[in-house]
């Protein structure tokens, strides 16, 4: 692609976003959103293969519909109120457009199934993009209108996704589609615990989208696209696939790791909130997550010869890792010990 338009591309991006974030009108929020819809589709399609270009056109029906939603939840809501204002969103019906729009927004289940092929279609490089900078205009809009929106209907929606994101990963053999069920799975985790403590959705998303960076650049490092290349990565570059390893068991939520952090806390909170069923059916779906988690980490360190599939060995490159993904990588491994300064800044 050719470098101004990817510039451009990208700034729109930024833009869209901070246009979102920073507004308080609905219709300077929709048009951020707009923005953002509209500088991610040349970034979907740019390797002009067929599956690029249906991912482009999905994403594209997914998101327009979603944006339809959205005016309309903020029209009902201003014809009741007089309001136009985002955190004054006190008509429900309004609320329940709009929990279902920005659901669609993020890939929420039921309304998930176009983000798997969305990301399977895309490079890796515009995957980590709808992974991460897509998903804070969408979860910047639930955090304002966080008091006013329907517990149950996010509380069920929630663990939907957290079932479904796991139970659907556990059968994928390409990489792609497996970070796309674990971003699902993820944002039940975000949904959960959006009306009872904004501020921890908000950390759970940080430090997932932390994680998520991480894994992504490493596999476009090494070039890999699916579980049979993933296997013979191991003689490429052996430090990185060990960080991977623990990149992964992070984003599984594993105890001295930086991605325990959020589960734990969320546990917490729920269950201050007495939703002990609830906090206990979340920590048991995620060992479904856990499961192709550790699938990816088996595949990334622990088969050898004559275990591995019969692709040719890739040689040892001698380019030293990105620097990056070095600090990344430390971060999503390392935060744990440092939580309470992490809590305080949050």
């Amino acid at each position: 692609m050719n470098p101004q338009a990817k510039l451009i591309f990208m700034t729109s991006l930024l833009l869209g976003t901070t246009i979102t974030i920073s507004s308080n009108h609905w219709i300077m929020a929709w048009a951020g959103l707009e923005i953002n819809t509209l500088a991610i589709l040349p970034l979907i399609s740019k390797s002009h293969h067929p599956r690029s270009v249906e991912a482009a056109t999905k994403y594209f029906l997914t998101q327009a519909a979603a944006s339809a939603l959205v005016l309309f939840s903020s029209m009902t809501n201003a014809w009741h109120t007089g309001q136009w204002d985002i955190t004054q969103l006190s008509h429900p019906t309004s609320g329940l457009i709009l929990t279902s729009a920005i659901a669609m927004k993020l890939g929420l289940v039921p309304f998930h199934f176009w983000f798997p092929e969305v990301l399977q279609g895309s490079p890796l490089s515009t995957g980590l993009l709808l992974s991460t900078i897509m998903k804070l205009p969408p979860i910047t809009l639930l955090y304002m209108t966080s008091p006013s929106l329907n517990p149950t209907l996010l509380t069920i929606l929630a663990l939907l996704s957290t079932a479904l994101g796991g139970w659907m990963g556990l059968n994928q053999t390409q990489v792609r589609k497996i970070l796309a069920f674990s971003s699902i799975s993820h944002l039940g985790w975000m949904a959960i615990i959006i009306i009872y403590n904004p501020k921890l959705t908000l950390l759970n998303f940080y430090l997932y989208t932390m994680m998520t960076a991480t894994v992504f650049l490493t596999l476009n490092s090494m070039k890999v696209l699916k579980l049979s290349t993933l296997m013979t990565a191991w003689t490429k570059v052996p430090s990185l696939n060990a960080m991977l390893l623990l990149t992964l068991l992070s984003l599984a939520g594993l105890p001295p790791l930086t991605g325990f952090l959020p589960k734990w806390l969320i546990i917490q909170e729920l269950t201050k909130q007495e939703m002990i069923a609830t906090a206990t059916l979340m920590a048991l779906l995620s060992l479904l997550s856990l499961f192709f988690y550790l699938r990816l980490a088996y595949c990334t360190t622990i088969t050898l010869p004559p275990h591995t599939t019969n692709h040719m060995k890739q040689w040892r490159t001698g380019k030293p890792t990105n620097v990056l993904i070095a600090i990344l990588a430390t971060m999503s491994i390392t935060l744990l010990p440092i939580s309470p300064l992490i809590l305080a800044l949050v």
